[in-house]
């Protein structure tokens, strides 16, 4: 396997291929009508011939590329069932995989970033990866001390191809619209490229990750490995074992389903009341469902990879937590008044607080049940009453604004909420709203800090 290609013409080679592609298979599926097949058998070969030919090219390319399709491979739940099979195998593919570095090049990076002596610090590695991100390999190992640990070593030039990758990408981001119903792709891009030189820095990432590691520290229901080592371009920490969520996904039990979906709603909402941080890549690939640590004890999710966070201080706004309350209490021109004071509906725009209120209440159906069970049929039925132009929603949704310092948590709410449809889980989350969500309770007059509820 050759190295993470670096050069720029390569990798504008190949990606730049992807439209013509698309546009060869339009012709192509033009050809199949005009011999007789249905439009709904023609459009259900094209998707999947571009589902191969896209993820098959963002899988090889890694960098910017793959971090795009790992974004998208969350939202596989909102396809049409009858092309989300073909979709499902090479979306789950990029989340846990990807063609690995050669072990001549994992060495020249030890050896550059920690020493000719690397080896002295480590009991065992391994030299067969043991999972390849969009930056990265992880590699398995024993430290000195003779703990496990996950060796992450960076690509050479991963940088440079994220940015070639993510510019190329939105130059064409209008023609991969139709992948995801009723998604934006180019802010998503646009998103991903502004994070860029955050996840290449392992000093933050180690950083986020010992902030995350302490405060869930003898955590029941969340185990975030801790930082054994960092410099540049490589970050070892605690190894954990588990189930990956993916291999949950495709074959885990109605339990391990519920108590995976239960554990990263939690997980999404505590984090930043605990951390002041969000985790802000919620692909299957980084959450390990962990067996109990003695029979009859609690299953946990192991969390990793804090390359991307959004610093929240304050814990997420109280704006939202104070507008899901009141759209549940049907406070229609409360909600509208809150909405537009946050820049949600601009000064110059003018909407009926009514229509207002019905597009957001099948959006946070979720929050008003008990417990509420997500499903792909549900993911796709959210999409398609947005993407469809003839839909009042879609119409409203075209005028409402999402402000800048919202849109990484718009993403990794709505990537959560991809991950439990993929999960099929029955979840309780109006309990976690409750007790981690600022603004979600009404505070009885004279009350400081909402205080978080332990959940079993």
């Amino acid at each position: 396997m050759s190295d993470l290609p670096r050069k720029a013409v390569t990798r504008t080679a190949k990606l730049a291929a992807l439209p013509l592609g698309f546009a060869g298979r339009a012709t192509w599926g033009l050809g199949k009508r005009i011999g007789g097949k249905s439009a709904e058998l023609v459009a259900r070969e094209l998707q999947q011939r571009t589902a191969e030919q896209l993820f098959k090219v963002l899988g090889e390319l890694k960098g910017g590329a793959m971090k795009f399709g790992q974004a998208l491979s969350v939202f596989e739940s909102a396809l049409p069932e009858e092309v989300a099979g073909p979709y499902r195998a090479a979306l789950t593919k990029l989340q846990e995989a990807a063609p690995p570095m050669p072990t001549r090049t994992v060495h020249a990076v030890l050896e550059e970033r920690i020493g000719a002596k690397w080896r002295e610090l480590f009991l065992e590695f391994d030299e067969k990866p043991a999972a390849a991100a969009s930056i990265g390999q992880v590699h398995r190992a024993v430290w000195h001390d003779g703990r496990e640990v996950a060796v992450k070593v960076q690509y050479p030039g991963a940088g440079q191809a994220l940015l070639s990758d993510l510019t190329q990408l939105s130059r064409f981001a209008r023609l991969l619209g139709p992948l995801i119903p009723g998604m934006d792709i180019k802010p998503l891009i646009a998103e991903l490229r502004d994070r860029v030189s955050e996840e290449l820095d392992y000093a933050l990432e180690a950083r986020a990750q010992r902030e995350h590691a302490e405060e869930f520290a003898g955590d029941a229901d969340v185990l975030v490995p801790d930082v054994v080592h960092q410099c540049d371009q490589v970050l070892v920490t605690e190894w954990i074992e588990g189930i990956p969520l993916s291999d949950v996904i495709r074959d885990g039990t109605p339990e391990q389903r519920d108590r995976a979906g239960q554990l990263l709603t939690r997980f999404l909402f505590s984090g930043p009341a605990r951390t002041g941080l969000l985790h802000a890549d919620p692909h299957p690939g980084n959450f390990r469902l962990l067996p109990p640590e003695k029979e009859g004890g609690p299953w946990r999710l192991g969390v990793m990879d804090f390359g991307t966070v959004d610093r929240l201080p304050g814990g997420l706004p109280a704006t939202i937590g104070e507008s899901l309350r009141m759209t549940l209490e049907g406070e229609a021109e409360a909600v509208y008044e809150l909405l537009r004071g946050e820049g949600f509906v601009k000064d110059s725009i003018e909407l009926d607080p009514d229509a207002v209120l019905d597009y957001l209440l099948p959006i946070i159906e979720p929050a008003q049940a008990d417990a509420f069970t997500f499903s792909r049929g549900w993911m796709r039925g959210q999409a398609a009453r947005i993407a469809d132009p003839r839909s009042p929603a879609h119409q409203l949704g075209k005028q409402l604004n999402l402000p800048p310092s919202y849109l990484l948590i718009h993403r990794v709410t709505l990537s959560t909420i991809g991950v439990l449809c993929q999960l099929e889980a029955t979840v309780r989350m109006r309990d976690e709203l409750e007790a981690w969500m600022p603004g979600f309770l009404a505070e009885p007059q004279g009350a400081s800090e909402p205080v978080a509820v332990e959940k079993g």
